[in-house]
């Protein structure tokens, strides 16, 4: 059975967009990615690099808004499976990080993501340990495409996302929106005090 020209066209054009535009803790082989992000518990800067598609690792220097010091994590990350079909791409990936400066300061955790080029779902969940204590930090998406764009096209997705930390007991829900075009892409929404945002660029 052979895959007609169009539909091999499709699934290339849906793989682009999904393996490149989306925020990716793994990128493209040899890809460099640069994120900042800043929410009610932290500012963040963080640089990866993926020798291969399987795992990346960086630096992310962080300005802890709960704690109210600054530190950095050496971080790593390993795609542990991935699904691709015409109409759809499944992700899952572990995560680890360690502080550059205190051995017993690190963290671990996962998370996955599946979407059609009209829906979105994504989770994360991840568990920090400090001298002081051990928190974790859950996380939901969901969202749809108002719009299906075109290849270098400004690509939009209205989402909802809902946060909970063990650190200050606090769960929040939100409207949250995602904008990217070629390698770059922004992420907002207000989460009852502060605003939630990511920002991403791929080298």
């Amino acid at each position: 059975y052979t895959i007609p020209h169009m539909g091999i066209l499709k699934f290339i054009f849906v793989f682009v967009i999904s393996s490149n535009l989306f925020a990716r803790p793994v990128s493209y082989p040899g890809g460099l990615t640069a994120m900042s992000a800043s929410d009610d518990m932290k500012d963040s800067v963080y640089v990866h690099y993926s020798p291969t598609y399987k795992y990346s690792f960086g630096i992310e220097v962080i300005s802890d808004k709960h704690f109210k010091n600054d530190y950095s994590y050496g971080r790593f990350t390993y795609l542990a499976n991935r699904k691709n079909t015409i109409h759809s791409q499944r992700n899952l990936y572990l995560q680890a990080g360690i502080s550059t400066s205190e051995i017993d300061d690190f963290f671990y955790g996962i998370n996955g993501d599946w979407e059609t080029r009209r829906v979105f779902t994504g989770f994360e969940y991840k568990k920090t340990n400090t001298v002081n204590e051990t928190y974790s930090s859950k996380m939901v998406q969901l969202g749809f495409a108002p719009y299906l764009g075109d290849y270098g096209d400004l690509h939009t997705w209205i989402m909802v996302k809902l946060k909970k930390n063990s650190l200050n007991n606090s769960t929040s829900i939100f409207p949250f929106f995602k904008f990217f075009r070629n390698e770059a892409m922004i992420e907002f929404g207000y989460n009852k005090t502060d605003w939630d945002i990511h920002l991403m660029y791929r080298f």
